[in-house]
């Protein structure tokens, strides 16, 4: 006995001594469930009554619905469309009739009267096939949830990543319209992110000078086109409670395909408590400690000549 467990076969003949003899040989070499069904209807409602079906020989010549009309309907339904067909047939042995049985959805044929080894090897050959087949799809479904696994792994990094970022991050689209905020952003701001998002980076954000505080979606988008990145820029985040915040900003553009700007990344770094140096300021300051210094130094070395 071949080993073909937990297959499903339906055999279609009009005569039951066929079905007999059909069921028989199929139990005799194969370990498979046998279904059977006296006409064409019959097959169709025994589709529909057993799920999995993996093979089905059927019969031609039957009254009122012959096999070519029972495969035509199970090819129409999504349930049965797939499962292989084989038509056994006592009359029809000419290549129109193949030609026939193919063009409805059958895989193979058969003459009457059966040859039981051909029969039991077709079978266990679409055995085999189907075994392989399901093999694939398991491997393939592994795959699939690992990749799946891995993709989900990858996100929740990348919004650990965002979320616990000291430096706020907000996500815009072409036109400067906030579509994410991080928690950093929302804390600086002092918004909701639901409050946020929506709207104008215009509504949040200004630079040192009266010129350039509306100048984020003009000479900037087009420095931005340009360069893809403008970093370190000193600025104000505009707080809920209208509030300046000193800020560090840089921004990076993301481009489509085309080149076309998509999305605009800014990130920005409190700078509210660090005291800014002015370079000139600082050289000034410098350079007179720098004179003391050198007095001194030609003071003492007097004193030592002396």
């Amino acid at each position: 006995m071949t080993h073909a467990s937990g297959y499903k076969i339906l055999i279609v003949d009009d005569h039951a001594h066929n079905l007999y003899t059909l069921r028989t040989l199929i139990e005799k070499h194969l370990d498979a469930t046998v279904l059977e069904a006296s006409s064409g209807r019959e097959a169709i409602d025994v589709t529909l009554e057993h799920s999995n079906i993996d093979l089905i020989i059927l019969d031609v010549q039957m009254p009122e619905m012959d096999g070519f009309q029972t495969a035509s309907l199970l090819k129409l339904r999504k349930r049965t469309r797939d499962i292989p067909i084989i038509f056994l047939t006592a009359a029809f042995k000419s290549e129109e009739f193949q030609q026939r049985g193919f063009a409805v959805g059958a895989v193979d044929y058969l003459l009457k009267p059966i040859d039981d080894n051909l029969l039991i090897n077709k079978i266990s050959t679409y055995f085999r096939l189907i075994a392989k087949e399901r093999a694939l799809n398991v491997a393939l479904e592994e795959k699939v949830a690992e990749r799946t696994a891995a993709l989900e792994q990858a996100r929740q990094y990348l919004e650990n990543i965002v979320t616990y970022m000291g430096e706020a991050l907000l996500v815009l689209d072409a036109e400067g319209v906030i579509k994410t905020a991080n928690p950093a952003a929302c804390g600086m701001l002092d918004y909701a992110e639901k409050d946020l998002l929506g709207l104008a980076i215009g509504d949040v954000f200004e630079e040192e000078g009266d010129e350039e505080a509306g100048a984020f979606m003009g000479t900037w988008l087009e420095a931005l086109i340009r360069t893809g990145a403008l970093a370190k820029i000193e600025a104000r985040f505009i707080a809920k409670d209208g509030t300046r915040v000193p800020i560090l900003f840089s921004r990076t553009a993301v481009k489509d395909a085309e080149g076309k700007i998509s999305e605009i990344i800014c990130i920005a770094k409190d700078m509210s408590g660090y005291v800014r140096i002015d370079d000139d300021a600082a050289y000034r300051a410098k350079e007179p400690r720098q004179g003391v210094a050198q007095a001194r130094d030609r003071l003492t070395a007097g004193v030592s000549k002396e």
